[in-house]
């Protein structure tokens, strides 16, 4: 049996595979130009098949946009917390991944711990995704680097500057940066830094990561200027968090400084705190574009698990 293609973490790829999913994903998007949500693309590539979808963490752009992904590509989805499910009463995720591979296609999981997905994995015969752990968001950093690319051109040789917490959003960038060729240059206090494994990882790959204190010296010059939110779900240390962060908002002056740069954020924003209203609502931001790449970067992600591309 074909082993199943996973798509868990973005540096257990190559950035040859990373480009075909960016493309296919550019393709989709302008095919659909002026079509209803609900209009299934032409070549239906997951005509007749089901995705899992399960959910530990709330979440707004993950579910609906893997719900519409799935939709568009001509399948469907099955969506369920992990409370709605044996998974949620003692059942182990061996077992929950040996089941539900007899029952759909695909799983895609929103999870506390970036071990259950691995294990889940091991165990599925069907393709699993990532659609957020403690440890990585590479669905997000596709369609965000789908959003750059289609404002900015390619993305290699540019600059990335990732201003706050160094959390996982952040990991899924530097596991990006050396595969695509871009450089990212990471701001954030050092009781907050970004993941030492990662960083060593992409340092043997020649990646260009570099992380810093000072925000201002991460951002000038950049073409891009990433924030998220100081305290993610399960952070137990609000207040230390926001005195420690503070300085790190990213406002108008400090967008100034980027290579008249593009702000991107992940969503949801805590306005007043990563990130000033003036710079979200503004011209420079490319967030509501970034939310609704989602859609389009996770049918090209489907697309590849499924076999369809590549």
């Amino acid at each position: 049996m074909t082993a199943p293609r996973h798509f868990i973490d973005l540096w257990k790829l190559d950035g040859a595979t990373l480009r075909l999913i960016l493309e296919d994903a550019k393709t989709r998007k302008t095919a659909r130009k002026g079509w209803p949500k609900g209009r299934v693309d032409a070549d239906a590539p997951a005509k007749d098949h089901v995705l899992s979808m399960i959910f530990q963490k709330n979440s707004t752009r993950t579910r609906f946009s893997f719900d519409a992904a799935m939709r568009q590509l001509g399948g469907s989805a099955i969506i369920s917390t992990s409370s709605d499910m044996q998974l949620g009463r003692g059942e182990t995720i061996e077992d929950t991944a040996k089941v539900l591979s007899r029952m759909v296609d695909a799983v895609m999981i929103r999870a506390n711990s970036h071990a259950d997905v691995e294990r889940f994995a091991q165990v599925s015969t069907v393709p699993v995704i990532n659609g957020l752990t403690d440890k990585s968001h590479p669905c997000q950093i596709m369609a965000d680097i789908l959003t750059i690319e289609e404002h900015r051109g390619d993305i290699g040789g540019k600059t990335i500057a990732w201003v706050g917490d160094g959390n996982n959003v952040c990991s899924s960038f530097i596991h990006a940066a050396p595969l695509l060729g871009f450089e990212l240059k990471i701001a954030c206090p050092s009781v907050y830094h970004a993941d030492l494994h990662d960083l060593a990882r992409a340092a043997g790959l020649n990646g260009k990561v570099t992380m810093m204190e000072d925000p201002k010296e991460a951002v000038r010059g950049s073409d891009v200027v990433v924030a998220d939110t100081w305290v993610s779900m399960g952070d137990t240390d609000h207040d230390e968090r926001l005195k420690a962060l503070e300085p790190y908002q990213v406002d108008d002056a400090l967008m100034d400084l980027s290579n008249d740069g593009v702000f991107l954020h992940c969503l949801p924003a805590h306005r007043g705190e990563e990130v000033t209203d003036a710079v979200l609502d503004g011209p420079r931001s490319l967030a509501w574009d970034e939310a609704e790449n989602r859609i389009h970067a996770q049918k090209s992600v489907l697309a590849w698990c499924f076999g369809a591309i590549g």
